[in-house]
């Protein structure tokens, strides 16, 4: 399946019918095949479009509005119930077609181990890519109980990928000791706990660099975002994160891809969790969209 094909579903508020003209693809990767704890984040895509409805297309934050900017959703990728080798293949083939057509690629998860298939296929653009994480895991092991296909994953691969140097973790509040050691020593950056002051920080020496950000939706306190898969308590506010986003929009790097996971609305009956990660959507593409232009 490629992004352009028909997709009835609904969509994200103020999508575009062109997709020609489309200058980012939302798409939606429903898997949670690997999860330690709780399943049902494969139902996070369609939950944020759905809610999306009743957001305001003005951001107040940047003063934009959604029909500034020219996006598509693809829906979600038709992934293997079940099959995590054969859907990270499918992830990595489906954004590369979005990287060759030129288009901004805006994904929504699904478990975060759908993030590694992304970085594959950016770095095949991008060779000096650097990676924002803002989660509340450090996501660095190299196995879960003897499986190297897991969410807690991810963070560690790409590491590997691209170099530990050129991967910034922030706000993160929990991990195996080896995870936090391996961050010590093998040269990435990471903040613990904190995520606005450190990240700008970081964002000067980022400039001109082509940068994907990661953002699993666990970074949020349980209070702000109960509808996750593994909430850790201690975590930052929906309103740190709006401005974290909104200080890499207003920062000099060139943000070539996103995405944002771990949403599992069937714990979180208020729906908060799926309204405040529509409402972040929505300033990642007012903000970020055009930064690549």
């Amino acid at each position: 399946m490629r992004f352009d094909e028909a997709y009835s579903g609904n969509v994200f508020i103020g999508s575009h019918k062109d997709v020609e003209t489309a200058e980012a693809i939302i798409y939606g990767m429903p898997m949670d095949w690997t999860v330690s704890f709780r399943p049902g984040s494969r139902f996070g895509p369609a939950r944020i479009r759905e809610v999306s409805l009743g957001l305001e297309e003005y951001s107040p934050y940047i003063d934009r509005h959604l029909e500034e900017v020219k996006y598509f959703d693809a829906g979600d990728i038709p992934l293997p119930f079940g099959n995590a080798q054969r859907s990270l293949d499918m992830i990595e083939d489906y954004v590369g077609s979005i990287i060759e057509a030129g288009k901004f690629p805006l994904g929504m998860g699904g478990e975060h181990l759908v993030s590694w298939p992304i970085f594959k296929a950016m770095y095949k653009k991008y060779p000096d890519l650097a990676i924002i994480h803002i989660d509340a895991h450090a996501d660095l092991r190299e196995e879960y109980e003897g499986e190297p296909l897991s969410h807690s994953t991810p963070i560690r691969k790409a590491c590997g990928l691209i170099g530990a140097e050129n991967v910034y973790s922030f706000g993160i509040r929990s991990g195996m000791r080896e995870e936090f050691q391996y961050a010590k020593e093998s040269g990435m950056h990471m903040y613990k706990f904190d995520v606005l002051e450190p990240l700008k920080n970081v964002l000067p020496t980022l400039a001109g660099r082509p940068v994907y950000v990661t953002i699993d939706i666990d970074v949020l306190d349980p209070a702000h975002a109960p509808g996750t898969g593994t909430a850790e308590a201690g975590g930052i506010t929906s309103k740190e994160l709006l401005e974290s986003i909104t200080a890499i929009t207003k920062s000099d790097i060139c943000v070539v891809g996103a995405d944002l996971v771990e949403v599992a609305p069937a714990y979180d009956s208020s729906e908060q969790t799926q309204i405040a990660a529509s409402k972040f959507i929505r300033e990642m593409l007012l903000g970020w969209v055009q930064k690549n232009k």
